[in-house]
């Protein structure tokens, strides 16, 4: 007997756990390095990078679509209202109503269909964190926002005849509403047991920023002032529409947009464990 073999046959009946760098370790060790455990960050521009890509050539017509119609709304409202702090929120609910129309709407109806075409499943087996699919497909999303919101605003404080002085404060005002939209349009769209469901919820979500958006809320009943207060995108509005006057209360601006923060985090991280659920079943 070559006792080379006895040696050997005497290591296999060894325990891998007590052999250094056993064999345990070793397909461990292999295994990370097959596939290794993908981090937030690069997940998340990638996701990004994709569905801008994905969204450019479908989402830039309904993005002319929620501009015109924010413009629209202004004009109608320009024969009722003349001035002063009516007009200062016409115009910041019509800029903000733009970031409602594609963060909210559209990111619902996207999630939806994500999910009844199985589309989740195809996100559940590439190495990519779930917040990371959430928060890129809602920073693609929102990044359509920018130049409609900037054109209605520009359009609403030419019609009205209100300053630009402070227009820099959108570089605030659209990423934290649209967080704090794109993250209930997400869930909304995750929960939704149904696509159908999932398109009339973003639609309500829609015309209740345009119903308690623009509307000056002077002129609300007291019990949909209430409910005012509940949508995230009236903070928003709230904030842009402080700065048109000539000396803006900074303090209230930035408490306003500090709600939109908050509220942004908190959706998001419910629309991220929406995707979970989802993802699962």
């Amino acid at each position: 007997m070559d006792p080379n073999e006895g040696e050997l046959r005497d290591v296999s009946v060894v325990s891998a756990d007590v052999l250094p760098g056993g064999a345990l370790a070793v397909e461990e060790q292999g295994a990370a390095e097959l596939s290794p455990r993908a981090r937030l960050w690069p997940s998340l521009v990638a996701v990004y990078r994709a569905q801008l890509s994905r969204a450019r050539v479908a989402r830039i017509p309904l993005l002319f679509v929620a501009t015109f119609q924010s413009i629209g709304i202004m004009i109608l409202m320009r024969g009722v209202v003349d001035g002063g702090g009516e007009a200062r929120a016409v115009v910041a609910g019509s800029a903000v109503l733009v970031v409602a129309f594609v963060a909210l709407n559209l990111l619902a109806q996207y999630f939806g269909q994500l999910r009844a075409n199985g589309g989740l499943d195809h996100y559940a087996t590439l190495p990519v964190p779930p917040a990371a699919v959430v928060l890129g497909a809602a920073g693609a999303y929102a990044s359509f926002t920018v130049p409609g919101t900037v054109v209605t605003a520009v359009f609403g404080c030419l019609l009205f005849g209100l300053p630009m002085t402070h227009l820099w404060v959108l570089v605030a005002v659209i990423p934290l509403a649209g967080a704090a939209l794109a993250g209930l349009g997400a869930a909304l769209g995750l929960l939704a047991p149904r696509p159908e469901f999932a398109t009339l919820l973003g639609q309500l979500g829609m015309s209740a920023a345009l119903l308690l958006g623009v509307l000056p809320a002077e002129r609300l009943p007291e019990v949909v002032r209430l409910a005012r207060d509940l949508l995230p995108s009236t903070y928003g509005v709230e904030a842009f529409a402080r700065t048109f006057g000539g000396d803006p209360d900074w303090a209230l601006v930035l408490g306003d947009l500090a709600v939109c923060a908050v509220v942004g985090v908190i959706s998001l991280a419910v629309a991220t464990w929406a995707y979970r659920r989802a993802a699962v079943r």
